[in-house]
């Protein structure tokens, strides 16, 4: 159970009196406050007690692959030669971090059977947005007007937005039992489709079982084939995009590789291409030049930089660490991903949950909470009540193809026992009486909060709540 401090914000914290002649010079440009070291300590620390997060606790948020953090990556990031590197320095200094950089890409082409990668996106938007304009880039060079993307009504919300940022139409087809509608996707592709953005497994967990098929009807029609990575951790050295069939993929580095992921970063959406893309990447380029790596700009048709420096290089050089730790295992990682979402799924049937399009899936399921409408209890309602128990809520609402969506990713990381503790507070919630679990949480340092309210009237002080 998390605490709850009645913490005052760090400025009441500094209101003092006296004079503090070593600070006034400073004072007067900025208002700061003036507290010791085991204030601010306590301050944050505090805070962190209110909060949950991936260390503390289970934290099965579908889509997004919350997995625990290791602190050895930590310690790799926060090494002293690390930490000294400077951005500007020259190239011919930096050789260590332009070898890591290289030899990530490597392994991400090898993960993927991509040819070639750019590590410079720094999310998973921000990678899909760097493919949607290399897409448009490949059919002007061509001399190709294709103005239009596809999308399946279970895409994730960024890949229409990264295809209209792109400057393209978008044009969403209907799912048919959990997968891609393959008459609606004939009757979609056109000489008009530069492209169609898909994940495989897709949101709904499922394996797209005619995805070369899809590949093969996407090029038929001249267009290409765009892997959303957010769902990669189900199918590590099983399968790859690359032989699937997919021309350009974004990994997210913070869903896959174990890097912190949240509270709007930090993150990194590196994009791999295969070999006809490759001159579209964005530059620099890290290339091998002698014995050493240089980067490279004369890439006339590159779409150019997507990001200063050399991209998140922290982010990346924990993914760096992440796979050389997991080595031949990471098809393990993905194994395990897989047997504790279907184990999970197959307990929660037996406590009497709905599962819309019911089959084995990969790394994530979801639910449909619709029948519990009925007693006036809605997904909302469930995923409150769930923080009482002492856990995170899964994604709720997505994708929007099924009712009451509640979209469970337990990861590898999580032991049985604590998959079978999420069962039993599900079997308790849906059991309870309806007022107190449309009432909850009751047990937060923070109660019931009106999410209309808060979107139109955001309040920056948590203890103003």
């Amino acid at each position: 159970m998390m605490a709850s401090h009645r913490e005052p914000l760090l400025n009441e914290l500094g209101k003092r009196d006296g004079e503090h002649p070593e600070t006034d010079v400073e004072r007067k440009k900025l208002p700061l406050p003036d507290l010791t070291e085991r204030e601010v300590m306590k301050h944050f620390i505090h805070l962190s007690q209110m909060n949950y997060g991936i260390d503390c606790g289970f934290y099965p948020l579908g889509s997004c692959t919350m997995k625990y953090n290791m602190k050895l990556l930590e310690r790799v990031v926060k090494n002293e030669r690390v930490v000294q590197v400077h951005p500007l320095q020259d190239e011919s200094t930096v050789q260590g971090c332009l070898h890591i950089l290289h030899h990530l890409e490597q392994m991400l082409c090898e993960i993927t059977g991509m040819d070639a990668f750019s590590l410079q996106p720094c999310a998973g938007a921000h990678g899909e947005f760097t493919g949607m304009l290399m897409t448009r880039a490949y059919f002007e060079q061509r001399g190709e007007h294709r103005t239009e993307v596809i999308v399946p009504d279970s895409a994730h919300g960024t890949n229409p937005a990264s295809a209209k940022m792109a400057g393209f139409d978008v044009v969403e087809i209907p799912s048919k039992d959990g997968m891609v509608d393959m008459d609606a996707l004939e009757h979609a592709l056109s000489e008009q489709t530069a492209a169609f953005m898909l994940t495989n497994p897709n949101t709904l967990g499922i394996f797209e079982k005619d995805i070369q098929l899809i590949a093969r009807k996407v090029r038929e029609a001249g267009a290409l084939l765009y892997y959303d990575g957010a769902n990669l951790n189900a199918i590590m050295g099983k399968t790859s995009p690359g032989v699937m069939g997919f021309d350009i993929v974004h990994v997210n580095l913070h869903k896959t590789f174990g890097t912190p992921h949240g509270g709007g970063g930090p993150g990194a959406g590196p994009v791999g291409v295969r070999e006809h893309l490759e001159e579209f990447l964005p530059v620099p380029r890290v290339v091998r030049q002698g014995e050493g790596y240089a980067l490279d700009y004369e890439r006339p048709r590159s779409i150019g930089k997507m990001s200063m420096f050399y991209g998140n290089f922290a982010v990346l050089l924990r993914a760096y660490a992440y796979i050389l730790r997991k080595g031949n295992s990471l098809q393990e990682v993905s194994e395990r991903a897989v047997v504790n979402a279907n184990y999970l799924m197959e307990r929660l049937r037996s406590v009497g949950y709905d599962v819309p399009f019911y089959r084995r899936r990969m790394h994530e399921f979801v639910l449909s909470l619709a029948s519990l409408k009925k007693k006036g209890v809605r997904a909302l309602d469930v995923a409150k009540r769930l923080l009482d128990y002492g856990f995170h809520p899964p994604t709720i609402y997505f994708p929007l193809i099924v009712e009451e969506a509640f979209m469970v990713e337990p990861t590898e990381d999580e032991s049985r026992e604590t998959l079978d503790s999420f069962v039993n507070a599900m079997d308790t919630i849906v059991h309870e009486d309806e007022n107190i679990v449309r009432g909850a949480p009751h047990r937060m340092p923070v109660k019931r909060v009106n999410e209309g309210q808060a979107v139109r009237n955001a309040i920056l002080t948590w203890k103003d709540l």
